[in-house]
């Protein structure tokens, strides 16, 4: 893994001298609301900072801060086979891990499966129904030559990357869905025993060990390889941060009377930091994209950083400008596609910020195959231009909630293991992020003190190891945050 200090951002030069007067102005104007500051910056910061010290004091606030009953890091020696199920945004994928006699080494074999679109608004016992199914499918097909009822019980890990209360580890209560997510009748329920109800009717060999978030995933399984890892994050189709902390300093579980200097991973479910919009810089496109959502109001700061709502938002824009009659965006050209809500994702602005050519040839090329839209050169910068301002916003933005948690807990230098296909895909993403942590932290020096750093497996290793300490305390006398204790050992 590579520090990601600052650095010159390879790009093509790119000029505005062809460009109309028009486009300039809107140019400017969208220069004027994309763009954050450092003083901006540090103004989100530190409204963070307070909204993440009110959450923990609390189930009512958000952001939520949710105790994971994770007690503490692994150190590197732990063993055994175990599954981990990871439930995401668009895939759900099934992995049998290995941890290995090796410190910090596993071996790892996974398949993946396609979330179907309509399983995202269908009906709970469906959604149950196929995750139970790719289970199976995936262990008759890894150990095709064992009777599965003869099978010992697999310890398994459910990655579930939704916003939940957990009172044990091996339960979640869905406080709301997110990630397009709308499935009636499961929030506000404990996921676990529908999760379990599913595998106990196919008789599968398997054991419910640990119910986690990806995040908290995350933390876990970088600082399994990396003893310097105090911050998980994820920046992908959401956005989310854990970290470990105290218990001592977390007022909401205070009636458990555990000893106060005793770790816990919080979940800090950052995606919905002020839904009260008193500090995000928010722009008329992001109030669009809030009222038009399944949830107004909630993951305000998800809407603006998440790569589920970047080409939504780039879109929006150029449909705004083509309907502006004093912009001549489009002129004469059928734009039925780009109308068409969420039909770009942020993977579109990735192309056109990795384009290297200096006629943006393959931007054109992009948008005729895509949308039928046949662009010209001036629109042509406007479009990448518009791509490098929601990019980098953000990627600043994003920023904010890292230096929210070491200024809260005077984290002076660590390492921050940050997972998703935003991080590890979007062009200068992580180039335009290390320099947002300079400016807010106010580092002089070359060498970051904080760096950023791809993270280990977090949905899969994390799972896993996490359901391997989990086991690891029961047998030490640990049994804070466990519900089914006789399950376990």
């Amino acid at each position: 893994m590579v520090g990601l200090g600052p650095r010159r951002q390879p790009s093509r030069k790119g000029s505005m001298a062809d460009v109309p007067d028009d486009l300039l102005q809107q140019i400017k104007y969208l220069e004027n609301v994309f763009t954050v500051n450092q003083a901006k910056l540090k103004e989100v910061t530190n409204h963070f900072v307070k909204e993440l010290e009110k959450g923990k004091s609390s189930i009512l606030i958000v952001p939520p801060m949710n105790p994971t009953w994770v007690m503490g890091f692994p150190d590197g020696n732990e063993t055994g086979t175990f599954l981990a199920l990871d439930m995401g945004g668009t895939n759900l994928r099934v992995c049998e891990i290995i941890l290995l006699e090796g410190k910090g080494e596993f071996d790892i074999i996974q398949s993946k499966y396609r979330m179907p679109e309509e399983l995202k608004t269908g009906e709970s016992e469906e959604l149950w129904e196929y995750i139970a199914d790719c289970i199976q499918q995936f262990i008759e097909y890894h150990h095709e030559l064992e009777d599965l009822k003869k099978l010992d019980k697999i310890p398994l890990g459910f990655t579930f990357s939704f916003p939940a209360t957990q009172n044990y580890i091996d339960n979640g209560i869905l406080q709301r869905w997110t990630k397009g997510f709308d499935i009636s009748g499961v929030e506000g329920k404990d996921v676990a025993p529908l999760f379990e109800a599913a595998i106990t009717k196919r008789n599968l060999p398997i054991r419910l060990s640990a119910l986690i978030n990806d995040t908290t995933g995350t933390l876990i399984a970088s600082a399994y390889t990396d003893d310097t890892m105090r911050i998980g994050c994820i920046f992908g189709t959401g956005c989310n941060a854990a970290y470990m902390e105290n218990c001592g300093s977390v007022p909401k579980i205070a009636s458990y009377n555990l000893p106060p200097e005793m770790p816990i991973a919080i979940n800090c479910e950052y995606g919905a930091f002020d839904n009260e919009h008193v500090v995000l810089p928010r722009t008329p496109y992001d109030v669009v994209i809030d009222n038009d959502s399944p949830r107004p109001g909630q993951q305000a700061f998800e809407k603006m950083i998440a790569g589920l709502y970047l080409g939504e938002l780039f879109r929006l824009v150029l449909v705004d400008l083509h309907d502006n009659k004093s912009c001549k965006v489009f002129q004469g050209q059928d734009i039925s596609k780009l109308r068409k809500a969420y039909t770009l994702d942020s993977s579109f602005l990735s192309m056109i910020e990795e384009d290297p050519f200096e006629n943006l040839s393959e931007t054109a090329d992009l948008f005729h195959r895509e949308l039928g839209i046949k662009t010209n050169k001036p629109e042509l910068e406007l479009c990448r231009r518009l791509a490098e301002l929601i990019g980098t916003r953000a990627a600043r933005l994003s920023a904010c909630g890292v230096a929210a948690i070491c200024k809260k807990k005077d984290i002076e230098t660590c390492h921050v293991g940050a997972d998703g296909s935003v991080f590890n895909k979007y062009p200068h993403f992580k180039a335009r992020g290390a320099v947002a942590l300079r400016e807010i932290l106010d580092w002089k020096g070359e060498k970051d003190p904080i760096s950023i750093l791809a993270a280990e497996d977090g949905s899969g290793v994390g799972a896993a190891l996490i359901a391997a300490l989990t086991i690891k305390r029961v047998k030490a006398g640990n049994l804070a945050g466990i519900r089914n204790v006789e399950g376990l050992v």
